[in-house]
């Protein structure tokens, strides 16, 4: 074995452990370098400070202290780096070394290809700049038009075009941080990632790779089957089927027409169904007229074809002809049912639950009882009918007389709507009361008409009473005002409790109590990383030529220093300047003659 090492002792220089079948010498192409080629028992072999080359021709320039290999190129650094190639550029001086045609650069845990790469021994990076790809069994597979490799860090980073494709999903970004070990992936820039039952986007998201989750700050949706997801900051968890969001959200229910809002949710795509809470809104988008329901937490559950709504504590409706309130609301969005339920709840300290029984509203009606039932047709968008079941009282406002209000009270009330969505008629079914201001067409006070009856229908036409039926009264006197005193006006039971009517989306939240966001945590912002070709390299080169210059190893009628030791694309990433440009065309002169004499022997 022929070993020959140039340079100085203190110097870690190239070594030739194996020179081939012979040496040789072209000044007239290669001035001051020796061309080495492989011999029938093995490639030449190159050694510097723990890397080991081995390839099938090498043009080697002592005095620099820099090798070009030709052919089956192979570079290890111990156990952890290897890399194949057609064609190397390496400099002792400067650590950095060039690889083109078909490269291939593995560690233990991923594998790059490329049509170029860089790699930067002394800071153990990797580099290139005209598409690559990176594979990790675990993860899938990485391309981007840039790539950059930490490897004392463990860490990727991949910018423009970036795609990382693995067996349930996509992920596509501008920029992508990625680190080997644990599978983390950060994303800057407009992002996505779609699966089969999802797809995420945003501008400023995290993805462990590893387990399947994500978090995402800025911009972000998911698009999760039919349920759209928007708000400040997403998790996703996809082997759990599950994503919820914090601060602004919005989920949309794109075949049911229906949002709901809110600033903590929870969305379980297996179970279809939606959690949502911290001033929670739900929106029934109508035609005409949209639905709008309120609670401290909303629930939303059910396949598509068949949806619930249900609000729990504090719960409101208001739409703009009914509005209504109870401590619990469900709605089948199929059947049109809302309940409106009084909850029996363990803390009797609630003020709510402690005396608050459910309440309906419609134009100048209000309607209490301890449940309520309301029935609309969810094609026409139109009331149908209505149900207060035990305790039912009906209380409306006299248009004239102050704080005179016509009223019926008994055990069960059921109410029809018009197609104006306005009541027509109401029967008030056992042990019925009514208090009624009657008055002439002139509105002149009648009398007040108080009575007892099994049961009593009432007529409506303009939101005005035409007609009332008293069904087998035995109790009933027409009172001058004179004759009736105030505190016998109002029957057992009387609540109202207009200053709790709805009368705007706004007042859904007038109880509420005050609220304050809480605050994102974020993810770092992204980091400029030191420049591949900087200055410090530029600064490796000239300290290596001014310790050669004093051990007298360079010549003044040699080359410029600066293209003797490294080749400016080992300085620069510009390739479009005009150094750059002469320096490739004079490499491709020289690529071409080696390349004819390797095709030649």
């Amino acid at each position: 074995m022929l070993t020959m090492q140039l340079g100085i002792a203190q110097q870690k220089t190239i070594e030739i452990k194996d020179s081939g079948a012979f040496g040789d010498i072209d000044e007239e192409n290669f001035p001051g370098a020796s061309i080495l080629t492989r011999s029938d028992q093995g490639q030449v072999h190159i050694y510097h400070d723990g890397i080991d080359m081995f390839c099938d021709k090498a043009i080697f320039y002592g005095k620099e202290d820099f090798v070009e290999a030709y052919g089956n190129v192979n570079m290890k650094q111990g156990d952890t780096i290897n890399l194949t190639s057609k064609y190397v550029e390496y400099s002792g001086k400067t650590q950095l070394a060039f690889a083109s045609g078909d490269v291939v650069l593995t560690d233990p845990q991923s594998t790059i290809t490329s049509d170029t790469l860089y790699f930067n021994r002394a800071k153990q990076e990797s580099y290139y700049k005209s598409g690559g790809k990176v594979v990790r069994d675990s993860s899938g597979t990485i391309t981007s038009r840039i790539g950059r490799y930490y490897m004392n860090d463990k860490k990727y980073r991949f910018v423009d075009s970036v795609k990382l494709v693995n067996p349930d999903y996509e992920l596509n970004t501008k920029t992508l941080d990625y680190y080997s070990d644990n599978g983390h992936a950060y994303m800057y820039g407009p992002s996505t990632i779609v699966g089969d039952s999802s797809k995420i986007y945003s501008e400023r998201g995290f993805y462990d790779t590893t387990n399947d989750t994500g978090y995402f700050v800025r911009n972000s949706r998911i698009d999760y089957d039919n349920r759209v997801i928007v708000g400040d900051s997403l998790h996703f968890d996809r082997r759990l089927n599950f994503a919820s969001a914090t601060n602004n959200i919005t989920v949309t229910d794109t075949i049911n027409s229906s949002i709901i809002k809110g600033h903590y949710a929870e969305v379980y795509r297996a179970k279809d169904s939606v959690f949502i809470t911290k001033r929670a809104l739900a929106i029934t988008i109508q035609e005409k007229d949209s639905i709008y329901m309120h609670a401290d937490t909303l629930m939303v559950t059910g396949k598509p074809e068949h949806r619930i709504t249900r609000g729990y504590y504090n719960g409101k409706v208001y739409k703009s002809d009914i509005s209504a309130k109870a401590d619990s609301i469900h709605a089948d969005h199929k059947t049109g049912l809302t309940q409106l339920i009084n909850l029996k709840r363990l803390n009797k300290g609630d003020a709510f639950s402690a005396a608050r029984k459910p309440i309906l509203w419609n134009l100048d009606n209000q309607m209490t009882g301890d449940t309520i039932h309301l029935k609309s047709n969810p094609k026409t968008e139109k009331l149908d009918s209505l149900i207060v079941f035990y305790n039912a009282f009906l209380i409306s406002k006299d248009t004239i007389s102050k704080d005179s209000y016509n009223q019926i009270s008994g055990k069960r009330l059921i109410g029809m709507f018009d197609d104006d969505n306005q009541i027509k008629q109401v029967d008030i079914l056992k042990n019925a009361e009514s208090i009624n201001f009657s008055r002439n067409d002139k509105q002149e006070l009648i009398g007040i008409e108080k009575s007892k009856s099994s049961d009593i229908i009432i007529y409506f036409e303009e939101k005005e009473v035409v007609e009332l039926r008293k069904l087998l009264q035995f109790e009933g006197k027409l009172y001058t005002e004179e004759d009736l005193p105030l505190n016998a006006r109002k029957l057992r039971g009387f609540d109202w409790r207009d200053d709790e009517r709805p009368k705007s989306v706004e007042d859904l939240f007038k109880d509420d109590p005050p609220f304050t966001l809480p605050v994102i945590k974020g993810l770092e912002a992204y980091q400029e990383g030191e420049e591949f070709f900087g200055e410090a390299l530029i600064g490796r080169v000239k300290k290596a030529d001014d310790e050669a210059e004093k051990k007298n190893l360079n010549k003044k009628d040699e080359a410029p220093k600066a293209s003797r030791n490294v080749p400016k694309k080992f300085l620069n990433t510009n390739t479009n300047t005009p150094a750059v440009q002469k320096a490739t065309s004079k490499k491709k002169t020289v690529n071409q003659k080696v390349q004819s004499k390797t095709d030649q022997d």
